[in-house]
């Protein structure tokens, strides 16, 4: 993936985990970019210890892995935070 795909898919994943998590007025487009990106490395790692694949692409499956990445980040900085 490009690196301007990089930056859309990740700031699309960002978004929707902060609207999840409950953070999204506190962050702003750059750090759910940053978010979203550092999530799809989470997720993938998660999902390779699971024995599934990693972030293959831009597709469904690989926004489904980042936005599940991206959530248990900003539920790690949560927690570190409090």
């Amino acid at each position: 993936m490009g690196i301007l795909l990089w930056i859309i898919f990740g700031g699309l994943a960002g978004w929707i985990a902060s609207m999840i998590m409950g953070t999204n007025a506190s962050q702003g487009a750059f750090l759910n970019i940053i978010i979203g990106i550092i999530g799809a490395v989470i997720g993938g790692a998660i999902m390779n210890l699971f024995g599934e694949y990693p972030v293959t692409g831009f597709n469904l499956y690989s926004f489904l892995v980042a936005l599940f990445g991206s959530v248990v980040l900003i539920w790690i900085i949560k927690t570190v935070r409090a």
